[in-house]
């Protein structure tokens, strides 16, 4: 069912396409002169980003989050949360850096480094847009748009990632943006995260008010219970958060644990040079 009514003619599918070529060919430019790209990380951006947004977006279910508010929450996971750590995973802007030489790795990196990038990617201003994009959402007539117009749609569809990608990017810090915080405060914002996915799946789940008003009940699906839908689409906004906020916090403290290690063996590595450079210029004890 899913798969037969995919969708190829929106926006974002061709953005998912474009973004999919240029990655492919970036590792393929690198790879023609010799240099390596892990694997993993391709997989992670194709697949795990690029693929987790197109099942939601391009295939049947994109069909139904017109329909089924349960369907929506989905959406709103995978986009928010799900696709853009995949994304971030993936390190496109490095692989860019790497690729691009002259005038557009410059401007590349001009970009990377402006005022507008300083101030989106700064962790309590991305975590701000995060926390406070679904309660605006969700709590005033813009929700209601997205089902009435389809172009408030793919606009939300896009907020989504935007505000994923500037949120969890500088968490995971594998490409070189302006504002890199220690792994403490990085683990401390997703901490933070966790009570306001509560807050607001319980409140969804809580309300006697419809989301949407009464675009749902006027669709007259038989087989359809508007509340009970709202309920879960509650109990998976809610589940969903805590596991992503999980994960990231597991993946948060392998790379902590790898950067000591690394930390330590350079530590290691410098102390076992002093000493040979003092063995080489100490004078050699007296044979007799």
């Amino acid at each position: 069912m899913f798969f037969t009514e995919i969708n190829l003619v929106s926006p974002i599918t061709l953005g998912l396409l474009v973004s999919a070529a240029l990655y492919l060919y970036g590792v393929w430019r690198l790879r023609q002169r010799g240099d390596a790209w892990p694997a993993g990380r391709t997989v992670a951006f194709i697949a795990g980003g690029l693929g987790s947004i197109a099942l939601v977006t391009v295939t049947g279910i994109e069909a139904y989050d017109t329909t089924l508010i349960s369907v929506h929450m989905v959406q709103h996971m995978v986009l928010s949360m799900v696709g853009p750590i995949f994304l971030a995973l993936g390190a496109p802007t490095t692989l860019a850096l790497r690729v691009l030489h002259g005038p557009p790795r410059k401007t590349l990196l001009a970009v990377l480094h402006s005022r507008y990038v300083r101030v989106l990617t700064f962790p309590l201003v991305a975590f701000g847009l995060f926390i406070a994009n679904p309660f605006v959402l969700y709590f005033t007539g813009a929700y209601r748009q997205t089902l009435e117009h389809v172009w408030v749609h793919e606009f939300v569809h896009v907020h989504f990632i935007v505000t994923g990608c500037l949120f969890f990017w500088p968490l995971l810090g594998l490409d070189p943006l302006p504002n890199r915080w220690p792994y403490p405060g990085r683990a401390l914002l997703m901490v933070l995260s966790v009570p306001f996915h509560t807050v607001l799946g319980l409140t969804i789940m809580q309300s006697n008010e419809l989301l949407g008003g009464d675009w749902y009940p006027n669709l007259g699906l038989s087989w359809l219970d508007p509340k009970a839908d709202q309920v879960m689409a509650g109990g998976i906004l809610w589940a969903g958060g805590e596991i992503v906020s999980v994960t990231m916090l597991g993946i948060l403290v392998v790379q902590w644990v790898r950067q000591s290690e690394r930390e330590a063996r350079r530590i290691d590595r410098a102390l076992d040079r002093a000493e040979a450079a003092d063995n080489a210029v100490r004078p050699a004890p007296d044979a007799g």
